[in-house]
């Protein structure tokens, strides 16, 4: 039976066991031996990340091909209007192209949520507020990309899920193990 871990990356974690000497890395919270990250986080992105011991389960979670939902919670700067969001609904024009349509909608500060450190920068006179975004591709830094070109620089980056696994129950930098 394939095992599946789920890990709550923290900020500033790297999605590599090897040691870089600057960061923290998988091997600094992951204590399953033996498996293997399914995709990527950026150092300053945070939330889920798979890991398994099994090469095609990893393949059919990171094949671009299967095009697993991956869902985010976004922080961003400003209050995005509704003309705004179905900007990202139908796909934003990117350097590298025309993204696929997402799921967007405005989200309440999730309930729960663990303090980031550092902290996210506040400014008096610029409020924030949070959105979820969901799409079915991973391309370099998509979602602070996407959220940008609408207007919006992206202040916290949290995966919440991928596919039907989520974070929920997992502090950050906890992980569980499940059969897959």
């Amino acid at each position: 039976m394939s095992r599946i871990l789920l890990f709550n990356k923290p900020y500033g974690v790297i999605c590599q066991f090897g040691r870089d000497g600057l960061h923290p890395t998988l091997a600094d919270y992951i204590p399953v031996p033996a498996v293997y990250p399914a995709g990527r986080l950026d150092t300053d992105s945070e939330g889920l990340l798979l890991l398994t011991d099994d090469g095609k389960l990893q393949h059919r979670i990171t094949d671009p091909k299967h095009k697993l939902p991956k869902t985010y919670w976004v922080q961003v700067e400003g209050i995005p209007e509704e003309t705004h969001l179905q900007q990202l609904r139908r796909g934003v024009k990117l350097k590298d192209g025309l993204t696929l349509p997402a799921e967007a909608q405005w989200l309440d500060e999730p309930t729960g949520l663990w303090p980031r450190d550092p902290p996210v920068r506040f400014r008096k006179t610029i409020p924030t507020s949070w959105i979820a975004l969901t799409i079915r591709e991973g391309r370099n830094r998509q979602v602070r990309r996407m959220t940008a070109a609408v207007g919006y620089p992206t202040l916290r980056l949290i995966r919440y899920c991928i596919g039907d696994w989520t974070l929920d129950g997992l502090t950050s930098g906890a992980c569980a193990v499940r059969e897959a």
